[in-house]
């Protein structure tokens, strides 16, 4: 397993298709960082699929609303639709470039939209730059992000089975 030099600022990421662990990166998207911490720890991201999986691209998930399996309001048809109960947040755009890897809030056309989701990186898209928040770096497990099935919208999704804040585990 990759070496976790703070906890506090890596999560854990079980997918349905294997661990991948985010370096967070706080002194980029402060407040992006709390948002997914604190879904983190109240387990709302457990159970949510990956609703738009664009191959060459990315990996789009965390709709807590209509994206969580087994939940009241799980509707796959919505998924990608919805967000937390929390208010938005402000864009926190930054120099840091969306390359492999790079995990970073979803949002509407409006730049203070992100609210619960987010993409990781397959590849470079440096057309995003400067235009989402950059919250995270996969540090271990890009191989499982790969195999994660492609679709927009995705039939039969892969899903997060569990993403915590490594200092709780």
């Amino acid at each position: 397993m990759a070496e976790i030099k703070d906890p506090e600022n890596t999560i854990i990421l079980e997918t349905t298709k294997g661990k991948v662990v985010i370096q967070l990166l706080p002194q980029v998207a402060p407040e992006h960082v709390a948002r997914i911490k604190e879904l983190a720890r109240e387990k709302a991201y457990d159970g949510v699929v990956f609703h738009r999986v664009i191959q060459d691209f990315m990996a789009q998930t965390g709709d807590v609303e209509f994206g969580k399996k087994g939940s009241e309001t799980f509707n796959p048809s919505r998924a990608g639709m919805g967000g937390s109960s929390k208010p938005d947040l402000k864009a926190e755009f930054s120099a840091t470039p969306h390359v492999r890897g790079t995990c970073s809030m979803a949002r509407s056309q409006n730049p203070n939209s992100a609210n619960s989701q987010f993409f990781i990186c397959f590849t470079d898209a440096p057309w995003l730059n400067k235009q989402y928040s950059v919250w995270g770096q996969v540090i271990e497990g890009m191989d499982n992000v790969d195999k994660i099935k492609r679709g927009e919208p995705v039939s039969d999704p892969d899903s997060i089975v569990s993403l915590r804040v490594a200092a709780d585990v």
